[in-house]
């Protein structure tokens, strides 16, 4: 589970357990402040991602699972990354960077988080990406031209659109749990 700006490692485990009351969670929080706030990887601007710093967090992040996956003994196979804005957008980073860590995916208002100068394979991976019709943040240009971007490495891409802003609403989780199901 990866929170969006300003949010912590609590903010998403509601949703975690909606989706799937069994399943373990891990939830890390960002280790970049934004003017006290927690994020994954800083920015230079609203929309304008630093993109050296994603990168390098992106693998920080990478890393960070594949050891959470050897203490606590899960496989990585069966991971499924849920992020919104800030969380969703270090998620596409790892997936875009470091293939065999997430295979399926749940990003929660999305963008592109960087185009990466060889795409990789990502064929076998699946990634559900919910908008909000009328998102300010991660607009429909962004959100098509991620899905374009994740289609054009071989991933299963399913776009939901909710009518709905920036913000969360029970259609977004309701959708990512019968697309879990699937």
């Amino acid at each position: 589970m990866l929170h969006g700006t300003g949010g912590t490692e609590d903010d998403l485990i509601p949703i975690a357990k909606n989706l799937d009351p069994l399943a373990a969670i891990i939830s890390p929080r960002g280790r970049v402040s934004e003017n006290g706030m927690p994020r994954f990887f800083r920015r230079l601007a609203e929309g304008v991602f630093d993109i050296p710093d994603l990168i390098e967090r992106s693998n920080e992040l990478a890393d960070w699972i594949g050891v959470a996956a050897v203490q606590y003994a899960f496989d990585l196979s069966k991971l499924v990354a849920v992020g919104y804005s800030n969380g969703a957008n270090i998620a596409g980073g790892v997936i875009l960077l470091r293939p065999g860590v997430i295979t399926t995916a749940i990003l929660l208002r999305p963008m592109v988080p960087f185009v990466p100068p060889v795409l990789p394979d990502l064929s076998a991976r699946r990634v559900l990406i919910a908008a909000g019709a009328f998102d300010p943040i991660a607009p429909k240009p962004q959100i098509e031209a991620l899905e374009r971007l994740l289609k054009s490495c071989g991933v299963s891409v399913t776009t939901h659109t909710s009518d709905a802003s920036h913000g969360l609403v029970k259609e977004d989780i309701d959708v990512s749990r019968e697309w879990l199901e699937q």
